[in-house]
């Protein structure tokens, strides 16, 4: 059966291109929805959560980035709509995984090589998104650095 909504979870780096290249490939050889989404960690959570500042402020002009580089990135790929590009706060992989779900998405598409880049968000939770997604997984390989 083929699928109707693939979601890409990508960094908003150079390296996503061909994450998202292969994910529109497979959306139109199946005439499914693509949707981009790029998760934001919050600043407290590098802290380990205790910041004895308000950094509200500085989160908001975080989202406003994220969002202009989403809108530059996306816009490089014909048909995929702004209410196609998700942004959210939060843990990587339990974000990931929320939106697969309230999307109805049944194959969630990351990139892959543990180094830089994805690293944030497959690193260390390239587990949690195989194991713990509501739908299949594919991890497209990036080329290895020189």
């Amino acid at each position: 059966m083929p699928y109707q909504h693939i979601l890409v979870a990508i960094d908003l780096t150079e390296e996503c291109h061909p994450v998202v290249a292969r994910a529109q490939m497979l959306a139109s050889t199946s005439d499914a929805k693509l949707s981009l989404v790029h998760i934001i960690e919050p600043m407290a959570m590098a802290f380990g959560g205790d910041v004895p500042m308000d950094l509200s402020m500085l989160q908001q002009q975080q989202f406003d980035q994220a969002r202009e580089r989403m809108n530059g990135f996306a816009d490089s790929y014909p048909g995929l709509a702004p209410e196609n590009r998700h942004l959210a706060y939060g843990q990587p992989r339990q974000e990931v995984h929320r939106l697969a779900k309230e999307q109805g998405c049944d194959l969630i598409v990351v990139g892959s090589h543990g180094r830089h880049g994805l690293a944030l968000l497959l690193g260390s939770t390239a587990n949690d998104i195989l194991h713990g997604a509501p739908c299949d997984v594919l991890a497209v390989r990036l080329k290895k650095d020189e």
